[in-house]
């Protein structure tokens, strides 16, 4: 054991971990991220943030999703970070209800990054722009915590390499958006998805397109979501 977690410390700086693990129906659970409450609370800022349904259509989050980045910031379902504390590839965390876990056992997990606000919200002609796709991540267990990249999880596969969020000078604020996907038929195949053959549209070519139709595009559903907001300096 002792082995296993310093094998674990030492990748903490190198790359991103998952954990899933489950948690009881009625806790009040990751106060920053959830604001403290229910997967309906965190469905009700998706829609505040205008991201359900922009971005992704109507859906009630299967999982709470954590994310955080070396530089101590963490995602908190609408909070405002600083580009500069954004760059390194984030952390990822996905507590699973315990009704879903038996569904959500050996499935395989992605993991996207999208900006709908490209080059602005305003005027969104670059949307969405696709900042990071991540797969190969499984868990066998969904009680138990799987870091990324240990000898006990799927080789982590980054389908869009992690691109830091960089909003353009005086844009305003742009919603960067974590969601978290599976397969819709429950397959622990692995899964091949397609890499968009550009970042921006995600490579449909029409404005306001982005991860809805990719994930439709390869047979993902949505189960958990985060995001934040971020803006260059110059205003």
């Amino acid at each position: 054991m002792h082995s296993f977690l310093t094998y674990v410390f030492l990748l903490l700086p190198l790359q991103p971990f998952l954990f899933c693990h489950a948690f009881p129906t009625d806790q009040k659970i990751l106060k920053g991220a959830s604001k403290g409450g229910s997967a309906a609370d965190v469905r009700k800022e998706l829609k505040k943030a205008e991201i359900i349904p922009t971005v992704i259509d109507d859906f009630m989050p299967s999982l709470f999703m954590q994310v955080s980045w070396s530089a101590n910031k963490t995602a908190e379902l609408g909070n405002t970070i600083k580009p500069k504390k954004l760059q390194d590839m984030p952390n990822v965390n996905l507590t699973i209800n315990p009704p879903s876990t038996t569904w959500f056992s050996n499935v395989q997990w992605v993991i996207t990054l999208t900006d709908p606000d490209a080059p602005s919200r305003d005027n969104p002609e670059w949307s969405e722009m696709c900042h990071w796709i991540a797969t190969g991540i499984s868990n066998t267990d969904s009680i138990s915590t799987i870091p990324l990249g240990s000898e006990n999880s799927a080789k982590f596969e980054e389908v869009m390499e992690y691109k830091p969020p960089g909003p353009p000078p005086k844009t305003g604020k742009h919603r960067y958006v974590f969601l978290a996907f599976v397969p819709a038929n429950g397959t622990a195949e692995k899964l091949h998805l397609s890499k968009p053959k550009d970042r921006q549209h995600w490579g449909t070519g029409k404005e306001r397109h982005g991860v809805r139709d990719w994930a439709v595009e390869n047979g993902l559903i949505p189960v958990g979501a985060n995001f934040i907001y971020s803006q260059n300096k110059k205003q």
